[in-house]
């Protein structure tokens, strides 16, 4: 995709949380590459690395920020450095397993963990990055097929991938007013750090091979194979520009027809 479908983005400031890998380094280098000013966002100091990276790969300095996005007080720090946005990804999101049969305190710490970054972590980053948005911004949510599904074993993703669905929708119709659209991606299997974890939890539950497990997920999608990080970023830069002008208050699954509807 080139600018001349309208993926020019020079001028324009985004900001992409939980970029230190995967989906967010993913999203946020399709930006740069395409003239952004870019800022991304990570709660360890391996964002920095990613940033430098970023920067060295793209000629577009990229800014590091070190934020705990369950933390609404450094969330507003470092939002508050910031003079505007026009375009806000909250992409930051962690994968858990957590098994309802277990019942020890370490499984309830995890799936409140895992509520805690993906959803009040969403809303906290969200409510900071309003105020920098004009009429025009636009804002992309980084959910789930599962949060339109399920899958055993992943209660507190999947809730949370549901929840962030739903304040897409409420904040689409709450800040559309303003100009702001507000828009969610689902990505399907994209081979990620998390998305290998559960690839291995699922095999391990089958009985296969993390091989035999991949074919699975692949023989299930009706375009076969396993989508890349790139694959995935073109659906928030096609979200982020004026082709998408009308388009808010909308999930969209880019998971090679694993999800119809």
């Amino acid at each position: 995709m080139g600018n001349n479908m309208g993926l020019d983005f020079s001028g324009q400031i985004v900001m992409v949380t939980g970029a230190s890998q995967g989906i967010g380094f993913g999203v946020a280098r399709e930006f740069a590459l395409r003239g952004a000013t870019v800022h991304i966002l990570a709660q360890n100091n391996s964002i920095f690395e990613a940033a430098e990276q970023l920067t060295a790969e793209t000629g577009k300095y990229v800014k590091g920020w070190l934020c705990d996005i369950t933390d609404s007080a450094r969330v507003d720090e470092v939002f508050s450095q910031l003079e505007s946005l026009d375009v806000f990804v909250a992409n930051a999101g962690l994968e858990d397993v957590t098994p309802i049969v277990e019942r020890s305190r370490k499984a309830e710490a995890k799936f409140r963990r895992v509520i805690d970054i993906n959803v009040i972590g969403t809303y906290l980053t969200t409510r900071a990055a309003v105020p920098l948005l004009k009429n025009g911004g636009r804002i992309i949510i980084t959910s789930s097929i599962w949060g339109t599904t399920a899958v055993p074993e992943l209660s507190a993703y999947v809730a949370s991938k549901h929840a962030n669905i739903g304040f897409m929708r409420s904040m689409a119709q709450e800040l559309g007013p303003s100009g702001i659209r507000v828009n969610a991606v689902c990505p399907g299997w994209v081979m990620t750090g998390p998305a290998l974890n559960t690839l291995k939890v699922m095999a391990h539950e089958r009985n296969i091979s993390e091989e035999e497990c991949k074919k699975l997920i692949s023989d299930d999608q009706s375009l076969p194979g396993v989508q890349t990080v790139q694959d995935v970023a073109q659906t928030y830069l096609y979200l982020a520009s004026p082709l998408a002008i009308n388009i808010t208050g909308q999930k969209i699954n880019a998971d090679r027809g694993s999800i119809q509807g």
